[in-house]
């Protein structure tokens, strides 16, 4: 398990000056809709899980649906949000080729941010997140999920602020990364009350994404 402080420190430093981490190719998606929950999402995650325990084994360490459509009676875009720990993520050739052979295609190379690769597939649409064991990301999706399934006045400040951001992406024809910083302030709310509620603060400040 990551430090404590690490889990608790929101960071994401972004690309060093003239690195991009989208791979050749690929670009952020401008279709923004967020939709009415979906009972259906919980059974394409196991297709999904499904997929990539037939394609990895033994390399899937931890395995879970993560983000808005792991959340019961949350609006979402209807996009399964996965994150999956292999032992190195800056391996590729240890995971990329077997998951491209299951319909996933590599989209996103973060290694200055805990090694992160993005994947992507459909028929469901999904967003694969590849950690290491060491990464805090996976932990703060967690209990960020848990925490908005059993906390209904958050549950509810999120989906006014997803509709809200959704809206004004719309309306200026943002893509998925301009979206997701929209909700950021509220966001960093919700996380530093899911932190207090399972006693990882004791005091320590949550520093804001970006």
């Amino acid at each position: 398990m990551p430090m404590v402080g690490l889990i608790t420190t929101l960071e994401d430093p972004g690309p060093p000056p003239g690195r991009s981490p989208w791979v050749v190719g690929a670009l952020p998606s401008r279709d923004v809709r967020v939709v009415d929950p979906d009972p259906a999402w919980p059974h394409r995650f196991e297709e999904l899980r499904a997929r990539i325990l037939a394609a990895l084994g033994p390399r899937v360490l931890q395995l879970d649906h993560v983000g808005s459509t792991s959340v019961p009676g949350l609006a979402a875009k209807p996009i399964i949000d996965i994150d999956l720990i292999v032992a190195a993520p800056d391996d590729e050739l240890s995971y990329v080729p077997a998951l491209r052979a299951a319909g996933f295609t590599l989209r996103l190379r973060e290694p200055w941010w805990w090694e992160h690769r993005m994947l992507r597939a459909s028929d469901p649409d999904c967003n694969l997140h590849v950690f290491g064991p060491d990464s805090p990301v996976p932990w703060r999706d967690r209990i960020f999920r848990d925490h908005l399934a059993r906390t209904p006045s958050d549950l509810d400040l999120y989906v006014m602020a997803k509709l809200a951001a959704a809206r004004e992406s719309a309306a200026a024809g943002l893509h998925t990364m301009e979206y997701n910083q929209l909700k950021q302030d509220v966001i960093v709310a919700i996380t530093r009350r899911a932190f207090e509620e399972a006693g990882l603060l004791r005091g320590a400040p949550v520093s804001a994404l970006g």
